[in-house]
């Protein structure tokens, strides 16, 4: 790997570093924290819920649920069908397409070159506050089995690859100045001198992930990443992979 791909990037304009984040919060909106609460709850549900769960979810008596809802439902952040029940709605989609636009657009044929190429399925990770979380995936074509990563996904820096990778784009310094409090783990000083991250059973029993780091100018790095539960495929050549589709999508970007 040249150099280049390897130098650590200056923190981020804008990012907040550890002597920001010690300054005490401003008060926020009950109501509007509330509403996206709601979103939350309704985004990770498996099926629509009714208003009495959706209160005792948010803590809040029926009354507060429904105003919240009613207020989403006109802007078509949630739906609710003929018995009531809610889910998430339409209006979540247009807004997704907003977040880090470029690099969805970027990384969307890698992904899908990296998917059917490889018959995994294949993310993008980005950072979001102390989570690694998932932003976009795409699923191999032909393949008999796959597993689905969902879009909004979210684990610890502590576990899995693209964690691991995003860690590897910052030196140990930049690490603490970004996320103090959150180790800077081994295996991101292993991924720094190799170009890619490997996980095994830290995020989900029985399945294994490789990620690489995609370094974005003048914002917080990402990850490209594939997750399977086996292959036959030597780790090395699907770091190869990883480490390919983050170039084109840094080169895409530059």
């Amino acid at each position: 790997m040249s150099e280049a791909r390897i130098s650590a990037p200056a923190v981020p304009a804008g990012a907040p570093t550890r002597a920001e984040g010690s300054v005490k919060a401003p008060a926020h909106s009950q109501t509007l924290s509330r509403g996206i609460r709601a979103l939350e709850i309704l985004a990770e549900a498996r099926s629509p819920m009714t208003i009495a769960e959706l209160s005792e979810a948010l803590g809040v008596h029926r009354s507060i649920a429904y105003r919240i809802l009613r207020t989403l439902e006109d802007h078509s952040l949630v739906l609710r069908d003929s018995a009531g029940r809610v889910q998430a709605g339409p209006g979540l989609a247009a807004l997704a397409r907003g977040v880090s636009r470029d690099l969805q657009s970027a990384a969307l044929p890698e992904l899908t070159a990296l998917a059917n190429g490889l018959a995994m399925t294949a993310f993008l990770a980005v950072w979001d506050q102390r989570d690694c979380v998932t932003l976009i995936t795409v699923e191999p074509r032909h393949a008999s089995a796959t597993l689905a990563q969902r879009p909004g996904t979210r684990h610890s820096f502590s576990a899995g690859g693209p964690g691991i990778a995003i860690q590897s784009a910052l030196t140990e310094e930049q690490w603490e100045q970004l996320a103090s409090g959150q180790a800077y783990r081994p295996e991101a000083r292993k991924a720094r001198e190799v170009g890619y991250s490997v996980s095994h059973e830290e995020v989900i029993p029985g399945t294994s992930s490789v990620a690489a780091p995609i370094r974005i100018p003048g914002q917080l790095p990402a990850a490209v990443a594939v997750v399977y539960v086996r292959t036959d495929k030597p780790e090395a050549e699907l770091g190869a992979e990883l480490i390919r589709a983050a170039a084109a999508i840094e080169d895409e970007l530059s």
